[in-house]
Order: C-alpha cells, then sequence, then structure tokens
C-alpha cells in the first residue's frame, strides 16, 4: 500500500461522504446525515495515514522531510486541515447539514490533486529546509481551514436568510427548513473565524520568523506576504466591525466569504499567477 493509493481512496471516500450529506438534503433521514458524517471521519483516518506514509516515503527515499512542501502537498494537506475543522464542529454542535457545504472544499482540493498535480517526492529547496516549515504551514492551513468552513457556513446563511426575507415568515420550508436557525448560523461563522484568525496571525509570526532565518529579513513584501497581510487585515476588520458596530448577519457573511476568496487567491492565485520568494509552492 502506497500514500498515492491512500489518497486515491480518501477521494473516494470525500466524495460519498458529500453525497450522502446532499442525499440528507433531499431525504431530511437524519440516518443519512449520520453516515455522511461518519464517511467523512473514516476517510480523515485514511487522510491522516496516507499524510504519515508519505512523510515515511520521503525518508525512504533519502528526502526525508515533512509532506508539506510543494502544491501538491500542500492542497492534500489543507483538504486534512477542512475536514479536520468540520469534524471539530459536527461533533459539538451536530449539524449534518453542514457538512453539504464544506465536504465539496475538500473534496475539490483532493480531486485537484490527485488528478492534475505532480505528485512527486522531490528534495527540499535550500529555502525550505528548516524546521521552520512545519510551524508555519501548519498554523497558516489550520486558519484557511476554518474559513474555509466560515465560508460554507455563510452561503447558508445567506441562502436561508434569503428564503425567509422572500417568504416572510420566521420559518421557511422545504430543505431550508433543515438549515439551522440563522442566528446560529452566524454565531458558528463567529466562531470558526475565531478559530482562524489567531492561528492566521501565528502563521505570519512563523513566516516572518522562517523569512529571517532563509533570506535575512522579516519582512519583504514579497507578493504571498503583502497578500497575508491583505487576509489578516480583511479577517481583523470582521472582528472588529463585530465587536465595536455588531456587523452581525449579512453584512458578516458576505464579509466572510470575501476573506475565503482573498484567502483562496493568498494561497493559490500569488503561487500560480505571479512571481516571488514563494514561486516554489507552484505546480512543478
Amino acid at each position: 500500500m502506497t500514500s498515492s493509493m491512500l489518497f486515491n481512496i480518501t477521494t473516494f471516500t470525500y466524495l460519498v461522504s458529500m453525497l450522502a450529506f446532499f442525499a440528507f438534503l433531499a431525504s431530511r433521514n437524519r440516518h443519512v446525515g449520520m453516515a455522511g458524517s461518519l464517511i467523512s471521519y473514516f476517510g480523515f483516518i485514511v487522510h491522516t495515514a496516507a499524510i504519515l506514509l508519505r512523510w515515511k516515503e520521503s525518508y525512504d527515499i533519502g528526502h526525508g522531510h515533512a509532506p508539506l512542501s510543494n502544491l501538491y502537498e500542500s492542497v492534500v494537506f489543507f483538504a486534512w486541515t477542512i475536514v479536520l475543522i468540520f469534524g471539530i464542529i459536527d461533533m459539538k454542535y451536530k449539524y449534518r447539514v453542514v457538512g453539504a457545504f464544506v465536504m465539496p472544499f475538500a473534496l475539490l482540493g483532493m480531486a485537484w490533486a490527485q488528478l492534475t498535480l505532480n505528485s512527486g517526492i522531490e528534495p527540499l529547496v535550500p529555502a525550505l529546509q528548516s524546521n521552520w516549515l512545519l510551524y508555519h504551514v501548519v498554523t497558516c492551513f489550520l486558519g484557511y481551514a476554518a474559513f474555509a468552513v466560515a465560508c460554507g457556513i455563510s452561503i447558508m446563511y445567506l441562502i436561508k436568510a434569503g428564503k425567509e426575507d422572500s417568504s416572510q415568515s420566521a420559518q421557511a420550508g422545504g430543505i431550508i427548513s433543515m438549515f439551522p436557525p440563522t442566528k446560529i448560523l452566524d454565531d458558528l461563522n463567529y466562531k470558526a473565524i475565531m478559530i482562524g484568525f489567531p492561528l492566521l496571525t501565528l502563521g505570519i509570526i512563523t513566516g516572518a520568523a522562517w523569512a529571517n532565518y532563509a533570506w535575512g529579513t522579516y519582512w519583504s513584501w514579497d507578493p504571498k506576504e503583502t497578500w497575508s497581510l491583505i487576509v489578516w487585515f480583511v479577517y481583523a476588520a470582521f472582528l472588529h466591525a463585530r465587536f465595536t458596530r455588531g456587523w452581525v448577519g449579512k453584512r458578516a457573511a458576505i464579509l466572510s466569504i470575501v476573506g475565503f476568496a482573498a484567502t483562496i487567491f493568498c494561497y493559490l492565485g500569488v503561487n500560480l499567477l505571479l512571481s516571488g520568494l514563494h514561486s516554489y509552492g507552484g505546480g512543478g
């Protein structure tokens, strides 16, 4: 059994989990929703085993580094963190319907990595040969994952709020009736961002320390650094507006979605479209 085979099993499992959550939306059968959650947990276990096995394979061929060094490995790890954050929220709050709006992010990441990206295990470039690699990447991607979950919840909020507004009723019928109340969705959005924002802050701090180790400067206004700061300001604005201006509901949901769009550009757009010190994070 190789890590590649386990990643393929993971991708298929996330597909089945997503379909189960969609079936839960259609059938409103709580057992189907539970199945979606359990399948996602199984996929997460296989995913974890695949990452650990790839780490071992790196040592076996003489490279010996954590599987976080190129675009393929980072996308796979990003998908893992999304399912981790979703699993925590799912086990705590039991709102299975959230899986229908979060698991697609993990599935898309895994499918893209498995179908199009170079999966070869390569030696680290000099700039990556540091323990800061693990600290920086783990904190950043846990933050990104929390923002992905917040984005999915925000989409749910806008759908439910829009339906309730159009029907002029406190409860919308049909599939929308399965969504948690808008107040709870708004609170979950806030809690997810409260998880992600400190992690992103730690990611930026560890990235600055790593930059000083690798290039002799804490900050050089590299495109990745600049966009990381933009993302940080978007979510700082979200929290500031909530605490001081009482921003909740639709405005908060829209800002959460904008923040995740900025996050995706920071992660993928900068690597693939712009040149800079992080160019090694591209598809090669």
